[in-house]
């Protein structure tokens, strides 16, 4: 069977179906390309997947309708922002959203609360059709995009949207040079269930040994941690019980939110860290978005926010084209890259340079990095400046 569209967006995560309902709302044709996956079992446990969403991303979901279509019950509001250095001298910095003169810092969502949403949405799209195959071979001229399924059918259109993560094959067929580094650490991602309440705050602490550790609020007295370790840390952690796990982040976070225990089911999971640097975001007849575009250290909790800033700068950049040129235009694909290059560099630049700066074991650099954080936060404008780029918006 052959398949024609506008667009083939090309991706099952989050960004990918986001990424091909904002099109199809738009009034573009469009072909998601997702295989097929087993489905979750319905589970009232949280899932140990969490997002930090900020303002573009509730924008964007809230547009979409998806934000209402989420269980609002299970969406935790961010009021406030902690973060912590470390040693005796440890400086401090910290936000709320009155200061900010918003409703809200962030939202904490469980992936698979939003995942279920859009699911929703999807079969409800006009000029949608969602495809369960793989491809398995593309072919892009100057007229069209070709993609072959690994089914023995075929996709026909304008524009390839790669939204297939980090390990993207579309990034691959498009032969991008990128630049790639490892951080040697792993993020231990769990759930606790808190003594003391949290009262909306995320908390975060940047050591120099044990690497970068979050608790970030559930709705209720829970938590969910995400801890940024170093690989020999992190395989102990993994090889702890949960409840082991607890008494350690209890003890590291000094009682902030007093004894902490797993939530149950107990569930605990690791994810490698790295830094993904591709070239350029746009080949012929080729856009990628999200993790197929960039991947960046979790510290900030944006990798997703980045790649919700992409769909909307894409759907935006293909909107506002000239009625004559086709959505995988070669002059509309480079204004998309120029659209999304300054947000993309500065979370990539200063998420790895405060990677950087925060696992030195330096003394000499502890001193200066908490006096840093003490500094900042002093400073009005600055802090002003920060709160704008967290929300997602200019300062």
């Amino acid at each position: 069977m052959q398949y024609s569209s506008d667009i083939c967006v090309i991706g099952n995560g989050a960004v990918g179906k986001a990424a091909a309902l904002a099109l199809a709302q738009a009034g573009i044709s469009v072909t998601l390309l997702a295989p097929s996956v087993a489905p979750e079992a319905a589970s009232a446990s949280w899932d140990v997947r969490v997002y930090a969403l900020n303002q573009i991303a509730h924008d964007l979901l809230d547009g979409l309708k998806v934000w209402q279509a989420m269980d609002a019950s299970r969406v935790a509001a961010v009021d406030a922002m902690d973060v912590r250095g470390d040693g005796a001298q440890a400086g401090r910095l910290a936000f709320d959203a009155y200061s900010a003169r918003t409703g809200a810092l962030a939202w904490i969502v469980e992936e698979r609360n939003l995942a279920a949403a859009l699911d929703s949405a999807l079969k409800f799209a006009p000029n949608l059709r969602t495809v369960t195959a793989k491809a398995t071979d593309m072919h892009c001229d100057a007229e069209r995009a070709t993609l072959t399924l690994d089914n023995g059918d075929a996709v026909d259109c304008k524009l390839i949207v790669g939204a297939d993560g980090a390990q993207s094959w579309v990034r691959g067929r498009c032969d991008i040079d990128i630049d790639y580094r490892t951080y040697g650490q792993r993020a231990i991602v769990t759930n606790f269930e808190c003594e003391k309440p949290h009262r909306g705050v995320a908390y975060q602490w940047f050591t120099a040994q044990e690497g970068i550790v979050a608790l970030l609020p559930l709705p209720g007295e829970r938590a969910s941690l995400v801890w940024s370790a170093p690989e020999a840390l992190a395989t102990t952690l993994l090889a702890e019980s949960a409840s082991q796990l607890a008494e350690r982040v209890t003890a590291l976070s000094q009682h902030v939110l007093g004894h902490l225990r797993p939530v149950q089911p107990e569930l605990v999971r690791g994810f490698p860290l790295s830094l993904l640097r591709p070239h350029s975001i746009v080949a012929p007849r080729v856009a990628r978005v999200g993790d197929a575009a960039h991947v960046v250290h979790p510290l900030a909790g944006h990798g997703m926010n980045l790649g919700f800033g992409d769909v909307a700068g894409l759907v935006k950049t293909l909107v506002e084209r000239e009625p004559q040129r086709d959505c995988g235009d070669e002059r509309v694909l480079a204004r998309y890259a120029r659209a999304r290059k300054e947000d993309i560099l500065l979370m990539q630049v200063a998420t790895d340079g405060l990677q950087r700066l925060f696992c030195n074991d330096f003394e000499p650099l502890r001193v200066v990095r908490n006096l840093g954080l003490n500094l900042v936060n002093n400073l009005p404008v600055i802090k002003r400046q920060l709160i704008a780029h967290a929300l997602g918006k200019r300062p």
